[in-house]
């Protein structure tokens, strides 16, 4: 394995690009994923491993990891400490990192069970919201997530934030939310925007016999008004208290929970 001790070197400068710039990760067509965990899911969820990255220390405490992730990574590098901490944006760093290719999915219809169950993130800008609702979404299995908008999927906070979940659960992207719930709707689907309105039906009471996919919107303005208009039913989680709405991820959480438990 070859070792890397000089900062800027070329793919190093190529991995911090990557891990630091959106447009970046679009044009290339790349990822970066830091901490041996989750390298290793990526590894086992076979995503395209471009370059992996270890420090001395963590090929010998994570070695089970290191050796999953080696195994299918086009290269390996031994890096140093000094490097280690340029690569990480974490305050602990287990001198495990790779860059990865990404494979985002289009949202097309075909894609969609229509007798699935799917939560859509529109405009969600929180990387923690975005990992947070993939975690609860793979943990009580529903068929996917559809995202427009927002922050980057691959952000690499939001990677961290899913604990892997965002590697093995689909994730769809679109680019016209609206456009895409018609499709839906044409499919047969049934489209759910959520609100905090209390004028709004109550999840709780839903009927959901086949498909449904249920939006949650920026944690600031909500769902926008033409994704609310394209979708069947608006509606709301019932609250008591003088909280008027819930943290996107939270709602989500229970919107899930709903559509799993019905």
């Amino acid at each position: 394995m070859e070792r890397l001790t000089a900062k800027q070197n070329e793919k190093i400068k190529a991995a911090v690009s990557v891990r630091d710039s959106a447009r970046e990760r679009r044009e290339a067509g790349l990822f970066f994923l830091e901490g041996a965990r989750l390298c290793a899911d990526a590894a086992e969820n076979n995503v395209a491993v471009v370059r992996a990255f270890f420090t001395a220390k963590a090929l010998e405490k994570y070695a089970s990891y290191a050796e999953k992730i080696i195994a299918v990574a086009q290269e390996a590098f031994e890096i140093s400490e000094e490097i280690s901490s340029k690569l990480s944006d974490t305050q602990n760093p287990q001198g495990v990192f790779c860059v990865c290719s990404a494979s985002l999915r289009q949202a097309e219809t075909a894609r969609i069970n229509p007798q699935g169950k799917y939560i859509f993130l529109e405009n969600v800008q929180d990387p923690s919201n975005f990992g947070a609702v993939s975690r609860t979404a793979e943990a009580l299995g529903i068929d996917g997530m559809i995202v427009c908008g927002g922050c980057d999927v691959y952000n690499p906070k939001a990677l961290r934030a899913s604990m892997g979940s965002a590697l093995r659960l689909p994730v769809y992207v679109c680019d016209d939310a609206a456009k895409l719930i018609e499709k839906l709707n044409e499919k047969g689907i049934l489209t759910l925007a959520s609100t905090p309105d209390s004028s709004a039906e109550l999840i709780t009471k839903v009927d959901m016999p086949s498909g449904v996919v249920c939006v949650v919107g920026n944690e600031g303005n909500g769902v926008t008004e033409k994704t609310m208009s394209a979708c069947r039913k608006r509606i709301t989680i019932p609250m008591e208290g003088r909280a008027e709405s819930l943290n996107a991820s939270t709602a989500a959480a229970i919107l899930i929970w709903e559509m799993v438990r019905k």
